[in-house]
């Protein structure tokens, strides 16, 4: 058959549905997935010597005759298989280990050229397992794609070798590449000075250089951040176009009247982001903005202000959390800022309540707050003006679209998400583009900055024995994280919970140790939340499940197992979980590694106990794969771009500024529009 962009990848020779089983594996499912598969490195084997010049230690591609090869098992068991390779000015020596399969491969007098490294055996120099291509065989002339050049290394499953990868990938480059369309208008590739799409795509596989590589690999980062920044645009701009909310004005002695009944103060960034808030649903525009601030920085509190407007004009609001511990704290503070101050009644709702139609609640509007329970299509919620989303990333694009149904008529609800997560502003300009921000800096009066040390594994025993006096003594609470359930065979080093709550139940005795991990029943985990919260455990040991939605009070001692697995911002999260109220408070940092770069980027957390000023060094050490984790609900799913990359994040911006300013509905570019609907990209609208 004629292949094309869209053929399903099987139908590539020598593929197959056993190939394509494996390549599914790593994202390929189409011809044109395998051609845009990005290598992540390259060998270079560019330096083409004569043999009688190679010294061991070179990295070198020889070209000659194969004079023979023969199989060998040594006197210690070892399968080896040796030839010898001859061009005008000498002969040399090959070797490969555990590849007997070779002496079937190659033949005598067969033309190769083989790239590996020049080393030593015994006395004398060897071309140690080198890749290797035949060049001639019975006349016929091979294009080289192995040796002799920068080879692309791609990343592999159990099955798929990077070498099989290149002989397909340069099938489909020659059928198919001229079926590539450039879907960046070409006004912005001149002044960009890009190069063409398909020129990129075939150099990227097989460059001339390690400089043309770095050209291909801009442009087709630069296609990845001009998708995402030209999407969250036009999102923002249909969004404010196209929907209609019901505006919610307050009244400046309405709002004083919230703020003067709140039992604290609220801080500058908190009475900045209720204004911006307040501003927005006074208009006919459906809200549409993210708050970030650090754990405990009273997110809750000016989301209440929202629910304060709404309830003001007769009308209902949501809050949706992830877990069931965050609904219900939830809950209850805003049962102490709304209910008991303003009486507006707080309903919370679980997946464990029993479902009501709406007739059982009372008629006057109130808040709704629950987990994915609100979103069950047999539970009759009322109508609702404004809804709150707490951690917006942990839910998908369709549940979170699924609570704005609950609207009145065609009008939408004024939208609100929340995180916990530091957003660094180039990842805010793009991957949240579509939303408005605010941001909490500062954090409420009265919470303790949480002493932060790094615990090299040479003073873990005694880091045990201050905890525990420390805990005794205090009479206050730990948590110890591991990022592991169980064991694993291949992360040897990393602590897993389960083990080390077995562990460590002696090493704290008389304490009470507790355990809580992602793999025990919902009722399991509540009742160990419930037994830590009422001070009946005083050690939990957990995996990062606590990053998001428990508050203990007393508890002062945060100790994190392996801490060089994690982003700085999730460190950040973790430690947040201590120091919420006026005991000094500790946070534990233990590692293993030793590396410079690793202690360098953990002592960090010492001195710096800004969420957003992690989250911009963890952006610039790690990428916003480590930050958020791969993947995630609400971000890209890049494969050459990175939101690091500061520089070609601004060159795009200006780039989608410019188109959009001149056609801001992309009239003449209404491939562009179909582009963004049709993209990988998870839809971050919400």
């Amino acid at each position: 058959m004629d292949l094309t962009l869209t053929s399903p990848v099987q139908y590539v020779p020598r593929v197959g549905p056993r190939m394509a089983t494996l390549l599914k594996r790593i994202g390929i499912e189409t011809v044109y997935d395998l051609l845009t598969y990005v290598p992540f490195r390259y060998k270079d084997y560019s330096l083409v010597s004569p043999i009688s010049r190679v010294q061991p230690g070179e990295i070198v591609t020889v070209v000659g005759t194969l004079e023979y090869i023969r199989a060998f098992i040594t006197k210690n068991g070892k399968r080896l298989v040796m030839g010898r390779l001859r061009d005008e000015s000498g002969a040399i020596d090959i070797s490969w280990f555990n590849q007997m399969y070779l002496v079937k491969t190659l033949h005598t007098g067969d033309m190769l050229s083989a790239s590996g490294k020049i080393d030593w055996f015994g006395q004398k120099i060897v071309l140690s397992s080198p890749e290797y291509e035949v060049l001639k065989t019975a006349g016929e002339e091979h294009t080289s794609l192995h040796t002799g050049r920068l080879v692309p290394v791609y990343p592999e499953t159990e099955g798929l070798s990077s070498k099989w990868l290149r002989g397909r990938i340069a099938f489909v480059l020659e059928q198919c590449l001229p079926q590539v369309t450039d879907r960046i208008p070409e006004t912005i590739r001149t002044k960009q000075n890009l190069l063409s799409l398909s020129e990129a795509i075939r150099i990227i596989h097989f460059p001339d250089s390690a400089e043309t590589a770095a050209r291909a690999r801009e442009r087709l980062a630069f296609d990845e951040l001009f998708l995402l920044i030209l999407r969250s645009r036009r999102q923002k701009h249909l969004w404010k176009t196209t929907l209609k909310a019901k505006a919610l004005p307050i009244s400046k002695t309405q709002l004083q009247r919230f703020v003067s009944l709140l039992p604290f103060t609220l801080t500058s960034d908190q009475n900045q982001a209720i204004s911006e808030i307040t501003s927005d649903m006074a208009h006919p525009v459906p809200m549409n903005r993210l708050l970030e601030g650090d754990v405990g920085a009273g997110k809750t509190v000016v989301a209440a202000a929202g629910m304060y407007a709404a309830f003001i004009h007769g009308d209902n609001s949501a809050l949706l959390a992830p877990t069931q511990i965050l609904a219900e704290q939830h809950a209850k503070t805003l049962q102490l800022i709304l209910e008991k101050a303003h009486g507006i009644p707080v309903h919370l709702i679980l997946g464990g309540t029993k479902k009501q139609g709406v007739h059982t609640f009372p008629k006057t509007p109130g808040v709704y707050v629950g987990t994915h329970a609100l979103l069950s299509k047999d539970r009759k919620l009322p109508n609702f003006g404004c809804i709150v989303i707490d951690e917006q990333q942990r839910f998908g694009v369709a549940q979170r679209a699924a609570l704005r149904e609950h609207t009145h008529g065609n009008l939408v609800p004024h939208q609100l998400s929340m995180t916990a997560t530091p957003i660094p502003r180039t990842i805010a300009q793009t991957a949240f583009g579509n939303l408005d921000m605010s941001v909490l800096h500062t954090m409420p009066s009265g919470r303790k900055t949480v002493k932060t040390w790094v615990v090299p594994k040479s003073k873990r025993e005694s880091a045990y024995q201050w905890m525990k006096k420390e805990l005794e003594s205090t009479h206050s609470q730990a948590f110890i994280i591991c990022p592991l359930i169980e064991e694993s065979e291949t992360l040897t080093s990393v602590k897993a919970a389960t083990t080390e709550f077995a562990k460590l139940k002696d090493v704290f005795a008389p304490l009470r140790v507790g355990l809580l991990h992602g793999r025990m029943k919902a009722e399991e985990k509540t009742d160990t939340l419930t037994r830590m919260h009422d001070r009946h455990i005083d050690l939990l040991v957990a995996t990062p499940v606590v990053e998001v939605g428990i508050d203990i009070p007393e508890a002062t001692i945060m100790v994190i197992e392996a801490s060089e697995r994690f982003g700085l911002s999730q460190l950040h999260q973790l430690r947040g979980r201590v120091g919420r109220r006026e005991k000094p408070s500790y946070c534990l940092l233990f590692t293993e590694n030793e590396s410079p770069e690793v202690l360098t980027r953990l002592k960090a957390l010492e001195s710096v106990h800004s969420g957003p000023e992690l989250a911009e060094l963890d952006l610039t050490l790690r990428g916003p794969g480590e930050l958020f984790g791969t993947r995630q609900h609400g971000l890209p799913g890049f494969t050459v771009a990175t939101l690091s990359d500061t520089v070609l994040v601004s060159r795009v911006q200006s780039a989608v500024t410019g188109l959009l300013e001149d056609d801001p509905e992309l009239g003449r570019f209404p491939y562009l529009r179909e582009w963004s609907r049709e993209s990988k990209i998870d839809n971050i609208q919400s």
